[in-house]
């Protein structure tokens, strides 16, 4: 078995950053299929369909529709897949985590600040904890590292991996949290992005593959790819 007999989401959920990394160990060790929470053993990978309904697509020519995708870089228009989260919904673009990245970069603040001082939090910690409420409401647990920590506002960097680490190391459990913004590469859209304006958009890495909001309030333009920070984020 391959990589690419598997979603290809790239959630983590099984211990392993991609779906063809993951794929290259189940030839030695297939019992860890039942680690991918998309599939069961046998099964063909299964995405939504334009209805939301679940949708099993067995070869390239039973494959959803395609959709344009403008270049940030030159304005040139290619081809991808379809601009649909799993339960069916629009999204204007894809967010990438920085390639020297472990994960995404997500800026978060606990819901007591005082817990990021009292655990003694520091770069390179390993930290579990969910996102509560309007802030996000993602029913998942996230993982992480630590990048950045501001013991005087509570604020943390960190890049949301998967638990195959905390599993193995240990971790610092932050409870709920905030989740304040998101930054990322943006190489795949469908519309102009602008400062001010807020979009719906689809982490490549979300283990639920749902599509997220959120406020533009930094753009870079760099080689192939555009540079944004989010804020004001909601799932929906």
């Amino acid at each position: 078995m391959t990589g690419n007999t598997l979603p290809g989401l790239d959630c983590g959920a099984c211990g392993f950053r991609t779906c063809s990394a993951f794929g290259e160990s189940l030839p030695a060790r297939p019992e860890l299929l039942k680690r991918c929470i998309y599939l069961a053993a046998g099964e063909a990978p299964r995405q939504a369909a334009p209805d939301g309904r679940l949708a099993v697509w067995n070869d390239a020519a039973d494959a959803p529709p395609k959709a344009p995708v403008r270049s940030p870089e030159t304005g040139s228009v290619a081809v991808c897949g379809e601009w649909r989260d799993s339960l069916g919904r629009d999204f204007d673009f894809y967010l990438e985590h920085f390639p020297d990245d472990p994960g995404p970069r997500e800026i978060i603040l606990p819901r007591n600040p005082l817990i990021t001082r009292e655990m003694g939090v520091r770069p390179g910690d390993v930290l579990i904890g969910r996102p509560l409420g309007m802030s996000c409401g993602c029913p998942i647990t996230h993982c992480g590292v630590a990048m950045q920590v501001d013991e005087r506002t509570g604020v943390i960097v960190w890049c949301v991996t998967g638990p195959l680490r905390p599993r193995a190391e240990g971790y610092k459990d932050l409870g709920y949290y905030s989740a304040e913004g998101y930054e990322g590469l943006v190489r795949r859209t469908r519309c102009e992005l602008r400062i001010g304006m807020r979009y719906f958009f689809q982490p490549t890495m979300c283990m639920l593959q749902w599509r997220h909001s959120g406020l533009v309030n930094y753009l870079n333009r760099i080689d192939g790819a555009i540079q944004v920070r989010l804020e004001g984020l909601w799932i929906g």
